[in-house]
């Protein structure tokens, strides 16, 4: 199941990967400001387009005045379809005509640019990089005489307005229309390239020259080419009807590209998700790297292990043959066998009808053994099996609040073997030989025993509690001898637990592989001491053992 869950996460992740930039919900607007030298012909409302794709509006104007530079005006754009926000640094805008009466739209490019821009309206597309188109209308208005005239006053005055401003001029002129500004960028491009339009000139002589040494291929090519547009002609009927069949195949293909809208549509909720998880995932990688080298010496022993598993797989053909052919003769002697098995386990054959250790200690329902309320209340035949070892051991083993203590133990040393209560190790190294031998401690630092028992000071033991329970004060912390697990800081999701969230029918499915919780408390081993005949302190041993021991 893990594995299951495991795949669908990765599968969910790689699809998310190749849609998530084109995915995003209808109703989040996204907005942006672009700054033209004028906003001639843009009205609210009018149409805000990417790449000559409708993608939104154009919501309001304003005028940016600062001082020492040229009034602007500031257009604030949103885009409402999905899949057109994401403008970068160099993006660029210009102002088109939409028709010949007049309209007029925004129409951007949004670059490629490593740096994003803000959506929030704080995205800026700065004047340097958009341009106005010269309306047509207004040009052609020229050729009517009261604009004609007017024309020629403004051509009078605006030498005279604009001879202390060239490069203003000269900027605005560059904006103005997108011919000069490209002209001039191809010129800049083409008087970097001279050397090697240099070696085109040159390397043109020697490919005319390897043509005219060739001629006769050329030729044949002229040929060839001939023949295949005679070809192509004599199958114009064929052609024809390939045309004729493509709107009806488009027209076939609307229906399956709309559901493939739909499924798109369906799919934005679990994109977003993705796209929320995607933090944690490209956590989980960078941290899945380290681990991954350093399985590769596992993995490595793993493969040599599979070879000599293969071997002995291939070895153990001649077994299974054998046991194949002992199966059918040995069904006869496991059929009594079980039911055999299934008497000894069967709660109607129990001896006793009221025992109350079998019914606190049972199995919960549905087991088929569980004891009922009218049912008899006895140990089955295996449990009674099995109860010997159990009482047994409960018996060499008895505990305390403290531990457990194995009453019974076989020595063979005969230094160890002996009950020795003179020992002097501090002065006789035989004496410390002996303990050093003998002794059965658990590690070297022993509270109240080799090292001051660090519970009687109060003020040490609340500053370990106190530091037990603080949380982790960094990422990554270390923690002392005693300290809880460093876990997240407070604010942080704890990335040491799974984050994954599992479908509705997968976490069912999970609940019902979980263990239910047993109808009937299970009592503590205290408890059952307790209610046991013959744990009564004042009984004696052999009492005691009358009982483990009777039949």
């Amino acid at each position: 199941m893990r594995r299951l869950i495991a795949i669908v996460v990765v599968a969910a992740a790689l699809a998310g990967a190749f849609l998530l930039t084109g995915a995003s919900d209808k109703g989040n607007k996204r907005t942006y400001r672009i700054v033209l030298d004028n906003a001639f012909g843009l009205v609210e409302g009018g149409d805000f387009r990417v790449g000559g794709v409708r993608a939104g509006k154009t919501t309001s104007f304003d005028v940016q005045k600062r001082r020492g530079h040229a009034p602007k005006a500031v257009v604030t754009a949103e885009i409402s379809e999905p899949g057109f926000d994401d403008f970068r640094a160099d993006a660029s805008c210009e102002v088109k005509p939409q028709s010949l009466i007049g309209e007029y739209y925004v129409d951007c490019q949004p670059g490629s640019s490593k740096r994003r821009l803000r959506t929030d309206g704080s995205g800026t597309v700065p004047v340097t990089h958009t341009a106005s188109t010269i309306p047509t209308d207004l040009v052609n208005n020229i050729l009517r005489r009261p604009y004609r005239e007017r024309l020629r006053f403004i051509i009078n005055e605006l030498g005279t307005g604009l001879a202390g401003r060239p490069e203003d001029l000269q900027a605005v002129l560059r904006r103005a229309h997108p011919g000069l500004r490209e002209t001039t960028r191809v010129l800049h491009i083409l008087a970097g390239q001279n050397r090697v339009l240099q070696n085109f000139i040159r390397d043109s002589d020697t490919v005319v020259g390897e043509l005219n040494n060739n001629r006769r291929d050329v030729v044949r090519w002229v040929h060839e080419a001939g023949n295949t547009a005679e070809i192509s002609a004599s199958r114009r009927q064929q052609l024809r009807e390939s045309f004729h069949k493509l709107p009806t195949f488009l027209a076939e293909l609307r229906p399956t590209m709309a559901r493939t809208e739909e499924l798109i549509d369906a799919q934005q909720p679990l994109l977003g998700e993705l796209r929320r998880a995607a933090p944690s995932l490209t956590t989980f990688f960078d941290r899945l790297g380290p681990f991954s080298q350093a399985s590769r010496p596992a993995l490595r022993s793993l493969g040599r292990a599979s070879v000599a598993g293969t071997r002995a797989f291939r070895k153990g053909g001649q077994e299974i043959a054998e046991l194949q052919n002992l199966a059918p003769k040995a069904k006869p002697t496991f059929k009594p066998f079980r039911q055999f098995l299934q008497t000894m386990d069967d709660r109607r054959r129990a001896l006793d009808n009221n025992d109350q250790r079998a019914a606190n200690g049972g199995p919960p329902a549905p087991d088929p053994t569980h004891i009922g309320s009218g049912d008899k209340k006895g140990f089955t035949g295996l449990e009674a099996i099995w109860n010997y070892p159990f009482w047994q051991g409960l018996s060499i083993n008895g505990f305390d609040s403290i531990g457990h203590l194995l009453r019974i133990s076989i020595t063979t040393d005969p230094d160890c073997s002996r009950f020795q209560n003179n020992l002097d190790p501090n002065h006789n190294p035989h004496d410390r030989a002996v303990l050093n031998k003998c002794s059965q401690w658990l590690g070297p630092n022993l509270p109240g025993i080799t090292t001051p028992d660090f519970t009687g000071d109060s003020g040490s033991l609340n500053r370990m509690r106190h530091e037990a329970s603080l949380p982790a004060s960094r990422v990554g912390e270390r923690r002392r001898p005693g300290q809880v697990e460093a876990g997240p800081r407070p604010g942080q999701r704890d990335i040491s637990k799974p984050q994954v969230a599992l479908p509705p029918s997968v976490k069912r499915l999970i609940d019902r592989l979980k263990p239910r919780e047993p109808s009937v408390k299970q009592p503590s081993l205290p408890e059952i001491q307790r209610r046991l005949p013959g744990s009564d302190n004042t009984r004696s041993t052999q009492e005691l053992l009358d009982f483990l021991l009777s039949p």
